[in-house]
């Protein structure tokens, strides 16, 4: 965390709830920098997020606390909404304004219609190939630790879905050498897995001028938005002889997935580890019509506590991981 932000020493607070904080990250931020913050303002270091950001982009961070640190696995897995701009016209190595210039192109011919083609042809489902600088393993090492040392790093293309590239604006802008570019606004959202990065490069490499991503906002990530983030500074605000108010683990799992309502006997199979029998048509709630695993349902206890996460299989509900032991 930068020297400057690191809070002075004060009373301890309250350890917070088990729950899920849905914050706005600050530009300039890693992702880890929030969780250190927050690990000071939850008084627990069992603080963790679903899903890193970019220093250079803002928006919706999930981050678990407490026992909703073993729900991250599946928000992580949640799809994503950004709003974004690109600038055609310039190709960086790291496809973002951070990393080093490699190409430049006069992309003033560029048409709007052109773009929005160029954006339909990356709809849907398509197989991406990662930003090169990115969290990916190369044989056990980050690929970015391996651009960044010179090694020349060429990830394999996998199957996501981008449901949504829409372009909002286009103005000129200028690149390297006072050559003519060109900035597009444009919101996407995505499955979990997408760089849009990597969207901003194969457009600009589809329109033959080269493309990079310069700003980056996310707001949303499955059912947390904007609307429920709060800033780390009105996190910060929070009095300290209160605990830091936390979204309740029911709360969150209800925001991302399908809920089934148990009964208190249901609960304490469940609470055991036990599978228990589905009711009519939810043995497959949990997979998509082509067969695709689309998510677990969030089985709330009659005291509206989240008490699992289960799984169809085999005919029953399984739990896949136990919040509430019997």
């Amino acid at each position: 965390m930068p020297a400057d932000r690191v809070p002075p020493a004060g009373p301890r607070r309250p350890t917070a709830a088990d729950g899920v904080l849905v914050v706005d990250k600050p530009a300039g931020w890693t992702s880890h920098d929030v969780v250190a913050r927050l690990r000071r303002l939850a008084a627990t270091r069992k603080v963790g997020h679903a899903g890193t950001l970019d220093p250079m982009a803002t928006g919706v961070l999930v981050v678990g606390v407490g026992r909703a640190t073993r729900l991250l696995a599946y928000l992580s897995g949640a799809d994503k909404a950004y709003d974004a701009t690109l600038r055609l016209g310039v190709a960086t190595l790291t496809d973002d304004a951070e990393g080093e210039v490699v190409a430049v192109a006069d992309a003033s011919g560029v048409t709007r219609a052109a773009i929005e083609a160029g954006a339909r042809a990356l709809s849907g489902p398509i197989l991406q190939v990662p930003a090169a600088v990115s969290a990916i393993k190369v044989a056990g090492e980050r690929a970015y630790a391996r651009v960044r040392a010179g090694e020349a790093v060429q990830l394999a293309a996998r199957p996501v879905t981008v449901s949504r590239f829409e372009v909002l604006a286009t103005r000129p802008a200028v690149g390297p050498g006072g050559v003519p570019a060109l900035d597009v606004d444009v919101r996407v959202e995505c499955s979990s897995g997408t760089y849009v990065r990597a969207l901003a490069r194969d457009l600009g490499a589809g329109l033959g001028v080269g493309g990079h991503l310069t700003a980056l906002r996310r707001t949303r990530v499955g059912g947390f938005t904007l609307a429920v983030a709060r800033t780390l500074d009105e996190l910060a605000a929070e009095p300290d002889h209160r605990p830091l108010p936390v979204l309740p683990l029911a709360d969150a799992a209800r925001a991302t997935f399908p809920a089934r309502e148990l009964t208190a006997t249901e609960a304490a199979e469940l609470g055991y580890g036990r599978p228990i029998d589905p009711g009519p048509g939810e043995a497959n709630l949990a997979a998509d019509p082509a067969g695709g695993r689309v998510g677990p349902l969030a089985a709330i206890g009659p005291d509206g506590t989240l008490v699992a996460l289960v799984e169809p299989r085999g005919g029953r509900l399984h739990p896949t991981v136990v919040f509430a032991p019997a």
